[in-house]
């Protein structure tokens, strides 16, 4: 994958019932909102999410949270017409699918698109093919007309539950059709395949299925999603027992990760079901009440900033959010994943670049041309996602981005 590019850390999806053109900017203010209750100081943020480490990574972490979530706080949106929609009488399915693109299309005239964007629609089985193919076309050409014949930047679909290569080639298909009639460039059009199937990571052979799937798309597919509720439960894994870190899960990530990555196959987690949601909604709180807000606040925080570290830690730069206030832990997590390592990589990467490409050794850390080059993935992907600034990374190893690039070409 080119990580020169910048790529979204997070999606997150939103029924189609209920979007409408100024969704994400609302999701936002919840989040802000959010964040200004329950984490009003750097100590209160800390104490949330469990760190203890020094003031000055905790004072650094709550400035660039804060700073995201005024500027940017939803980089990816998928209107949702999967699960977060449910089964709806077509008449009704037809009308959101035209007032959704509409929304979506003056989100686009009025600049206020997020910077990654497009729809999930139903999965290409026999029984919900053509409602799926119905609300594509009835989804992208609504677009069309209100923009113009513009598709908003990084636009894809998102095909869910897949089972065969038969369904990613069709999705191809309906593609390449839409874009020959509105007259789009061939492939302006990107697909996600979402792996939630035991046979999305082996077929029926017992073969690893995840490369001929990606295949199957013809060079559409440009990130493979990690469905892990529907993956375990079709394994018959009890509600109880399912989670991201399943050792099915694991396995399940670790083939994605090693078959997908090389390809340049951006590679994406499941999401965190426990919601940072507040029990009582009164204006009038006890002090009680007030208290069992805040802890079932920062307990939910807690368990996605450590999701999202340890989806991070395994190559899993991106994934799912679901509810606006998981948006102060993602980005408390992405922060903190990029801080917290970053003296110590500067020094292995400085030590490394004034040893002229030598093998060497910082502290206990040897750094060979192996390391090194995840010294500087780090920092690529840290620039790129914005939790590092150009001028840091040079004030700290004396490098910028174009001699970052430069040092382990693509």
């Amino acid at each position: 994958m080119n990580i020169s590019q910048r790529t979204p850390v997070h999606v997150v999806y939103g029924g189609a019932h209920l979007f409408k053109y100024d969704t994400p900017q609302k999701l936002g203010k919840i989040a802000f909102s959010s964040f200004r209750t329950y984490a009003s100081t750097p100590a209160e943020l800390a104490k949330a999410l469990g760190l203890t480490r020094s003031d000055d990574l905790v004072n650094k972490v709550f400035e660039r949270t804060r700073l995201k979530l005024e500027s940017e706080p939803v980089e990816d949106f998928r209107v949702d017409f999967e699960d977060g929609y449910g089964v709806r009488p077509d008449d009704e399915e037809d009308q959101q699918a035209i007032s959704a693109a509409e929304s979506l299309g003056r989100a686009f005239a009025e600049r206020i698109n997020t910077s990654f964007t497009g729809l999930r629609i139903k999965p290409f089985t026999l029984a919900t093919r053509p409602r799926a193919v119905r609300t594509l076309s009835l989804f992208i050409s609504r677009l069309l007309e209100s923009t113009g014949g513009k598709l908003p930047g990084q636009f894809a679909v998102t095909l869910p539950k897949v089972a065969s290569e038969s369904e990613v080639s069709d999705l191809a298909d309906v593609l390449t059709y839409i874009e020959t009639r509105h007259d789009l460039a061939n492939g302006s059009i990107t697909i996600e395949l979402m792996f939630e199937t035991p046979l999305a990571i082996f077929d029926r052979e017992g073969k690893v299925a995840t490369i001929k799937l990606i295949e199957a798309a013809h060079g559409r597919c440009l990130s493979a999603h990690f469905g892990a509720y529907d993956y375990t439960a079709a394994l018959g894994i009890s509600a109880k027992h399912q989670g991201l870190r399943h050792p099915a899960c694991e396995l399940a990530r670790n083939i994605m990760l090693a078959t997908l990555v090389p390809l340049g196959v951006r590679v994406v987690d499941s999401v965190t079901t426990e919601i940072p949601a507040p029990p009582h909604r009164s204006t009038a709180l006890s002090e009680t009440q007030k208290q069992e807000n805040r802890d079932t606040i920062h307990h939910a925080w807690r368990t996605h900033f450590e999701n999202v570290l340890y989806s991070m830690s395994n190559g899993f730069y991106q994934s799912w959010d679901l509810h606006p206030n998981q948006l102060v832990a993602r980005f408390a997590a992405v922060n903190y994943f990029y801080l917290d390592g970053f003296e110590e990589q500067a020094a292995r990467l400085k030590n490394y670049v004034d040893s002229a490409a030598q093998a060497t050794l910082t502290g206990t850390a040897f750094d060979d041309a192996a390391s090194a080059r995840g010294v500087v993935n780090f920092f690529l992907r840290g620039l790129n996602c914005g939790a590092l600034s150009n001028n840091e990374i040079k004030a700290a190893t004396g490098l910028d981005r174009s001699r970052l690039y430069k040092l382990f070409p693509e």
